[in-house]
């Protein structure tokens, strides 16, 4: 199991947050010995229309430079343009599906391996199945562009912040449904926490398609800090042989979180967990 951190706790999403230039935040991951980095894809660090080619070139040798990998990146939900692909607004399900794609493209650019597919959300005068519809084709467009680059889509249950897929039954289900070989599945403990359930659940319902891990405490405080045991989920995964990276997507809740301490606390915490898994 490999150790990354998402962006978004030096970023400005979704908090306007001190932020920090990517190359820097690449520096201080990387000196606390990170495997990989998890890129969100906003600003300052990661809007594909914000990013030449000539840019995108420069990220990748500082990684390299480094040795740090992307370990996955994701879109920014919500906000003006909304980036719901279970609108039901047309425009707005056709643009995500533009810039989900402009994000794989991305990943593509700088060697990431997944991109999180975020279902959606769906309100007042629309049906839970017809939003789960537009999601579904919305993934399967994306997925068969994304087949061609080689980047595998994940699809995430988001409780906390989301209701059309909440659990890793819904999940698996999408995923299913998409009939696209390149369609897997990751969790995140937040959210499992926010259903009353048990990570090492997810482990084992999630087995054969797992290819990607969340990590984060209560109140995205880093792993030990809060209420969750996580030496269960732990040996589950060993149990399982995952192989994939556990990435703490924590502290960009609040402007007040300081995101070395964050990153460092989280890093420091689970490689002692990880070495006395027997």
């Amino acid at each position: 199991m490999k150790l990354s951190f998402n962006t978004w706790a030096y970023s400005s999403f979704p908090t306007m947050l001190p932020n920090y230039p990517l190359e820097e935040v690449i520096n201080r991951l990387a000196s606390m010995g990170y495997d990989g980095i998890e890129i969100g894809c906003a600003s300052p660090h990661a809007w594909p229309d914000y990013l030449s080619a000539e840019r995108r070139k420069e990220i990748l040798q500082h990684l390299k430079r480094n040795n740090l990998n992307v370990a996955a990146m994701l879109p920014a939900p919500g906000g003006g343009p909304g980036m719901n692909p279970s609108s039901f607004i047309k425009e707005e399900r056709e643009y995500t599906v533009k810039h989900y794609k402009d994000v794989v493209r991305l990943a593509h650019d700088l060697e990431a391996p997944t991109v999180m597919w975020l279902a959606g959300w769906f309100g007042f005068g629309t049906t839970k199945q017809d939003a789960w519809n537009y999601s579904l084709e919305g993934l399967q467009e994306v997925a068969r562009y994304a087949k061609e680059l080689g980047i595998t889509m994940v699809v995430e249950p988001q409780a906390a912040d989301c209701n059309l897929v909440e659990s890793a039954d819904d999940a698996l289900l999408l995923a299913e449904q998409s009939g696209e070989s390149n369609v897997k599945v990751m969790f995140d403990t937040f959210h499992a926490l926010y259903r009353n359930e048990v990570p090492s659940d997810y482990v084992y319902r999630m087995k054969d398609k797992l290819q990607h891990v969340h990590i984060s405490d209560n109140d995205r405080l880093p792993p030990g800090q809060g209420s969750i045991n996580f030496d269960p989920m732990l040996k589950a995964l060993k149990e399982i042989e995952y192989q994939g990276y556990l990435s703490m997507e924590i502290g960009f809740h609040t402007r007040s979180a300081d995101p070395d301490w964050y990153a460092q606390t989280s890093i420091d915490y689970l490689r002692g967990k990880l070495a006395d898994i027997k």
